[in-house]
């Protein structure tokens, strides 16, 4: 049996994979996937894949395009999420932040450079017509590096996932100050170009069976609960988050979406040009 290692965050957005490997379905398909727990986020996981410790990732669309861009010999092979993620914005609970439009000066905390909460704060303030100075980030490297920095207050602001962060606003250790969406699909399956070029057809089989998975996911309500209790959430807070989500259910990537991707990358001074890109997704 052919094996696959596969990284991730530990979110409530993987469970259909972690289903499929409880389940056999990978297995079934002549597949082994390993799941690799990536808590630093898609900064850790572009990381991953160009060295090689994984052979594809679920990871953030803006970070894998940006990646590859930079050199990561990798492709995204599909679409995974194709709703748009919800950032929130935090603070600490002692801070004296209170409004969104305040903390374009502050200090930000972020997983590592090239991660989602790096690249969604410049890709924010850049719609506001504003600007981050590299010296206002701080690497805070995971969710718990964020609740120690913004309690001690060596930090003022973090961008995470609003529904993964929920429960430490609800107990009060975070304040939500604003909320930021993506104006793209939020997460892309990608794999290193050795393993697209090696086992091609492993890559589809573990595909088809992330595709199968996601939409028996989407079909049945009865997911809900499951979810509130392994993520530790509220069924109120997961019920609302589900409805609100869209999983791929076939391999196609929009080349319209990713040119907007692109286009909001180099407004963002995140990239330096749009022209004579390396190909970013896997041609079958």
């Amino acid at each position: 049996m052919k094996k696959i290692k596969l990284g991730g965050v530990p979110e409530h957005f993987n469970l259909p994979i972690h289903l499929a490997i409880e389940e056999g379905g990978f297995a079934s398909r002549g597949v082994e996937v390993e799941w690799v727990e990536c808590n630093g986020g898609t900064g850790q996981m572009t990381k991953a894949l160009r060295e090689e410790e994984v052979d594809a990732c679920i990871l953030l669309t803006e970070g894998i395009i940006k990646d590859i861009i930079a050199g990561n010999a990798s492709k995204i092979v599909s679409g995974y999420v194709t709703t748009p993620l919800i950032w929130g914005i935090h603070t600490g609970a002692e801070n004296k932040l209170r409004f969104h439009e305040e903390i374009y000066s502050k200090q930000y905390g972020i997983s590592r450079f090239g991660s989602g909460s790096h690249l969604m704060a410049i890709v924010d303030a850049n719609s506001k017509e504003r600007k981050i100075e590299k010296e206002q980030f701080s690497i805070i490297k995971n969710l718990d590096g964020a609740l120690s920095a913004l309690g001690d207050l060596s930090v003022d602001v973090f961008y995470w996932e609003k529904f993964t962060t929920k429960p430490f606003v609800d107990n009060g250790q975070l304040r939500r100050v604003g909320e930021f969406v993506t104006p793209w699909p939020c997460f892309m399956v990608a794999a290193t170009n050795r393993i697209l070029e090696e086992e091609p057809e492993t890559v589809i089989r573990m595909l088809r069976t992330i595709h199968d998975y996601c939409d028996r996911f989407m079909q049945s309500d009865d997911y809900i609960p499951m979810v509130a209790e392994r993520y530790g959430q509220k069924l109120k807070d997961v019920e609302r988050w589900y409805h609100s989500t869209e999983w791929a259910i076939h391999g196609w990537v929009s080349d319209k979406m990713l040119r907007g991707v692109i286009n909001h990358l180099y407004l963002a001074d995140i990239i330096t040009s749009k022209d004579d890109l390396p190909e970013l997704v896997w041609k079958r």
